[in-house]
């Protein structure tokens, strides 16, 4: 009975000064939502390099489907040169024109989203033509029931109004941070503070949630009626690669199961935190963060 989340866009190494890691926000977002009790799979496309094929083994390892991985002839697997800037905060150089680049839809991968419980997506997965159609074609072909999980994900300038406002329109979650949504509401012309701001996405999009991340400020949760308000859980950063993508997780996994915003949020924050005290972005959570949503979905599979 494990809910089927699936991430889909970009997929890659991150090359930090210590040496490359497995990366890309769909590839953290499976990972994560796997601990907490997923069936989780990422759709995405590598170079047929061996690159491409240690990236898959690692995500495997992580118990995370690679069904949705594709194999490209003609470009390499992605890459992300990164560096570690103030307060453990990444800066990205992103390679263009890979794999990741070119994902196509297969009547296999149509499959893998007919079946899905939830999909995250973002704006960097849709960066080239050829991606951006896959995205939103295999998002159309999921299941009404399917939540669509939109997190922003700005990165260099790889972005732009069109891309946010149909991705706004697909999805049933937005996930921005406190540097993206300026950003946003420049673009989009929302108007007033940030509580107007936020409250003019749910009701602009008809989305289900709002959730708005600030850093070592905490975050917010809104659904246009209740506003959840969560201060961030006092740590140490080591870096907060991952961070994002492990708070989305924990967000999906607790509307699938039906949770009030508050416990949402405290899950939420307190896997966050312990993201950002760790190096890399998908550390080895523990049992204590982990058993509320295992027991949960066993409780959640025994009723059905």
């Amino acid at each position: 009975m494990k809910p089927k989340v699936i991430g889909i866009g970009e997929f890659l190494w991150d090359v930090l000064p210590s040496g490359p890691r497995m990366g890309g926000a769909p590839a953290n977002f499976a990972c994560h939502a796997s601990a907490l009790g997923a069936d989780a799979a990422v759709i995405s496309r590598v170079g047929a390099d061996a690159s491409g094929e240690q990236l898959v083994k690692q995500l495997a390892e992580r118990n995370v489907s690679t069904e949705g991985i594709t194999q490209d002839p003609q470009h390499p697997t992605g890459t992300v040169l990164v560096k570690i800037g103030e307060n453990g905060q990444p800066v990205f150089e992103i390679v263009p024109d890979v794999a990741w680049d070119h994902i196509t839809v297969t009547p296999a991968l149509e499959q893998l989203v007919g079946d899905a419980d939830a999909i995250c997506f973002g704006t960097l997965g849709q960066r080239s033509t050829s991606s951006r159609v896959s995205v939103r074609s295999l998002l159309a072909s999921a299941p009404a029931r399917a939540l669509k999980v939109f997190d922003a994900n700005l990165r260099q300038n790889y972005f732009d109004r069109g891309t946010i406002e149909a991705s706004l329109e697909l999805a049933d979650v937005c996930k921005l941070s406190d540097e993206e949504l300026p950003v946003i509401a420049d673009l989009l012309g929302l108007q007033g503070e940030v509580r107007a701001q936020l409250e003019q996405l749910v009701s602009r999009f008809h989305l289900k949630l709002v959730v708005y991340t600030r850093g070592a400020k905490g975050s917010v949760l809104t659904d246009g009626t209740e506003w959840i308000e969560r201060s961030a859980v006092p740590i140490r950063v080591r870096d907060t690669i991952g961070a994002g993508d492990s708070f989305t997780s924990a967000v999906t996994m607790g509307l699938i199961l039906g949770w009030p915003l508050e416990q949402i949020a405290e899950s939420a924050s307190q896997i966050a935190a312990f993201v950002c005290s760790n190096d890399g972005a998908v550390p080895e959570l523990p049992a204590a963060l982990r058993e509320r949503f295992l027991s949960e979905r066993m409780e959640l599979g025994t009723r059905v």
